[in-house]
């Protein structure tokens, strides 16, 4: 007997009915795609490579000079460190045991010796006391190691020094013993006064080399006492004994010492060369090993509450690099590994947003490359900064920040720079502090990036964030208990300097940016923006009815665009260029054709919906020819999404129920290529085309058809699934057909007709 079909029991349908997969399970099922994998093995690239940057395995080290410790910091392990003031006096020691080196020129002395000669030649030629020359004899007799006797007395001296020349007739005997008297002097040297300080080189001795000699071999080293004038004592005693006779010696002694002492400057023919002297110099201190002091674990290297000097901040890196030298392999791979994880669970919150708010820059791999590849940079440029003394690590941090919210969003500017602060943080190790100035500076610049209509923004940008760069330096410092002194002031300064700074370099790297990251700007959009540029006077002479519904669907779209926060001005200056592969072919276009005469009339349905649809091509083709940037073809491309060129579509369709033997009709033939609206710009350009398009159409456009016809155009756009890659929300969508409905109606509102004047 046949038996109808068995009821099963109820724990039998509910195993058998099949629930959507769970979070853990889509989770599972993301992670086994290969485009999946590819972006977290680049994450995990990226994290490695920062970690190598900052050397994560080791702790970083903090110190810097003027900085006040809070605590007394001890070695935590026994090392040996250069003492540079020990070395430097050691230096300082082996200079002064160093003879300073002079050239001996003896021209001078010769001269004088010449001048000497000719004025006892004048004198010994006088027939008496009172023939002679008064002044050429005081000169003899003024300076003589007795009083000055004036009368008989003088002309007794003058008697007894031309009696003792006069057997020598051409005084030849003279100048032989006052050259062999003054020789010593001429192949020494004379020297007035050292040229060195006290403190400085040998003071006992001097390296002596003739003029034009310098070499080694020409090189002698003479006593201090051999050359130096004083009072003239060796002179006199070399006088005396080469010339024999007192009364002779004394009055040219009297004579030589007169012009010597009266000499501006000082009579020598010792010369000092200071560029031999410094070689000497820097040969001894460069042969003086640094002095190696030994310090044991436990003892204070430097005290709190005190700057650190740059002595003390180079002992305290000895000690960190003794430190971490003795670290073992496995300390330095878990911290390695924990900073590594640390970077992986910051890469997953960034990834998180993204999925939520920013999914087509996590979906576009060149993108998602370029912004990881620019945090290796920055995080690389901003370490080396900061080991110059005027720490500019600050200047890389915020370029970056700024860059990425003029290319994409200041949201995600805020959340990347945090990112960034937080590796910095961990490769200085400054704790906090760096962190909230770091972040700070960032929220300040970024802040003010929502709109940049002019160049001369982004250096107030940077002077307002400059401002927040001096306060939060002076305040964390505080905060910190460091005292308020020179060094604080001049790093406040200097991070204030630096964030300025970093103002005029993106001035200067804007068009870069912009052309790297395919974005623009409000100035590059204002530019574009003027009606003067070749390709909308290209559209103004052609089809000039399609320049009309361009600016009017510029303005209706901005409104709408600004009403949810999107970008007015981008989608206004879009739909300047929406429609300009239509002046290829203006007359196949409604709104450019001369009243009775329809190209279409003699074409099929199919035709004609090519050569509508072929508008968006022509028009991409065209921006791309006149370098227009890529948002703005985008815009081209999408403003008509995957719609259904209707009424030709309509046509074909009455034209196959009138022909049965036709082919059927392709929808798809007759909607334009797309893609669909991908940006809520997009999506407002595609509704205010339509609506203004089909405002014209109306006979009477009174306020209620306006806002039948906007509301029934974007449920028509809405039902099609057009808006569904957009982003736009159905609340979004409700705001841009209230401001819609504002404009058209503003604009083609019914007004008043006037009678008709009577005539008179």
């Amino acid at each position: 007997m046949a038996m109808g079909p068995q009821r099963r029991r109820r724990s039998e349908r509910v195993a058998a009915l099949e629930l959507p997969p769970g979070l853990w399970e889509r989770a599972w099922a993301g992670l086994q795609r290969r485009d999946v994998l590819l972006r977290i093995g680049l994450c995990l690239l990226t994290a490695i490579a920062l970690c190598a940057v900052i050397r994560g395995w080791h702790p970083p080290f903090i110190y810097r000079k003027g900085q006040v410790l809070a605590r007394d910091v001890v070695a935590r392990v026994p090392f040996e460190a250069v003492s540079p003031a020990k070395t430097k006096a050691a230096r300082e020691q082996a200079g002064r045991r160093v003879p300073y080196v002079y050239v001996n020129d003896p021209d001078d002395l010769d001269e004088l010796m010449d001048s000497l000669g000719d004025a006892v030649a004048r004198v010994v030629v006088a027939e008496n006391y009172e023939s002679v020359n008064p002044r050429l004899w005081k000169d003899f007799e003024a300076l003589t190691e007795d009083a000055v006797s004036p009368g008989a007395q003088s002309q007794e001296r003058f008697e007894k020094f031309k009696r003792a020349l006069a057997a020598d007739k051409d005084l030849a005997g003279f100048r032989r013993q006052l050259d062999a008297a003054m020789a010593p002097f001429r192949e020494r040297g004379m020297l007035g006064k050292l040229a060195q300080k006290p403190w400085q080189g040998r003071h006992d001795e001097i390296v002596v080399y003739p003029v034009g000699q310098p070499e080694l071999e020409a090189r002698r080293t003479v006593k201090v006492s051999d050359v130096l004038i004083g009072q003239g004592t060796a002179i006199q005693a070399a006088l005396r004994r080469e010339l024999k006779s007192p009364d002779v010696s004394g009055p040219v002694f009297a004579w030589l010492w007169r012009r010597m002492a009266a000499a501006t400057p000082p009579f020598t023919t010792l010369i000092w060369d200071e560029k031999e002297t410094n070689k000497a110099l820097e040969a001894a201190s460069s042969a003086v090993e640094d002095v190696v002091e030994s310090y044991q674990a436990g003892e204070t290297l430097a005290e709190s509450r005190r700057a650190l000097s740059a002595e003390e901040v180079a002992t305290l890196r000895r000690e960190f690099e003794a430190y971490v030298a003795q670290r073992p392999l496995t300390e330095k791979l878990g911290r390695a590994s924990a900073v590594v994880a640390l970077i992986v669970a910051l890469f997953g919150l960034c990834g998180a947003y993204l999925f939520h708010r920013q999914r087509r820059l996590l979906v576009n791999l060149r993108q998602l490359a370029l912004i990881l590849g620019m945090m290796v940079l920055t995080v690389i440029l901003s370490k080396h900064s900061a080991a110059d003394a005027l720490r500019a690590e600050i200047i890389p941090f915020l370029l970056f920040g700024q860059i990425v919210a003029i290319a994409y969003r200041q949201e995600l500017a805020l959340l990347l720079a945090g990112v960034v602060a937080i590796i910095l943080s961990l490769a200085l190790g400054h704790g906090l502090s760096t962190f909230l100035l770091l972040v700070g500076v960032a929220v300040a610049a970024i802040l003010q990036l929502g709109r940049i209509r002019s160049r001369s923004k982004l250096i107030y940008v940077g002077l307002s964030a400059g401002v927040v760069a001096v306060v939060l330096t002076i305040g964390l410092a505080v905060l910190e208990s460091q005292p308020m002194s020179e060094a604080l002031v001049v790093m406040a300064a200097c991070n204030g300097l630096w964030t300025v700074a970093a103002g005029f370099v993106i001035h200067g790297l804007l068009p870069f940016i912009e052309k790297l990251f395919g974005v623009l700007t409000d100035m590059s959009l204002l530019v574009l923006g003027d009606v003067s540029r070749p390709l909308l006077q290209q559209l103004v002479q052609r089809a000039p009815s399609t320049y009309n519904h361009s600016i009017t669907v510029g303005s209706i779209a901005e409104a709408a665009a600004e009403a949810i926060g999107a970008r007015g001005l981008l989608v206004r200056v879009g739909a300047y260029y929406h429609d300009i592969g239509k002046m290829l072919n203006p007359e196949y276009f409604i709104e450019n054709q001369p009243p009775d005469a329809n190209l279409h009339e003699s074409l099929l349905p199919a035709m004609s919906s090519l050569v509508i649809i072929a508008h968006v091509k022509d028009g991409s083709d065209l921006a791309l020819q006149h370098g227009l940037p890529l948002p703005i073809i985008d815009l081209i491309h999408q403003h008509h999404g995957t719609t259904l060129v209707a009424y030709f579509y309509d046509r074909a369709h009455e034209q196959h129920q009138h022909d049965r033997n036709g082919s059927e009709v392709d929808e798809s033939s007759f909607r334009y290529p797309g893609p669909k609206p991908q940006t809520k710009e997009a999506g407002v350009l595609m509704l205010a085309d339509a609506a203004e398009s089909a405002s014209r159409s109306l006979a009477d456009p009174t306020p209620a058809r306006i806002e039948s016809l906007v509301r029934e155009v974007a449920e028509r756009k809405l039902d099609d699934g057009q808006f569904d890659e957009s982003g736009l929300t159905l609340r979004e969508l409700r705001t841009i057909e209230k401001t819609m409905i504002k404009s058209v109606t503003a604009i083609y509102h019914g007004r008043v007709k006037y009678p008709e004047p009577k005539p008179v």
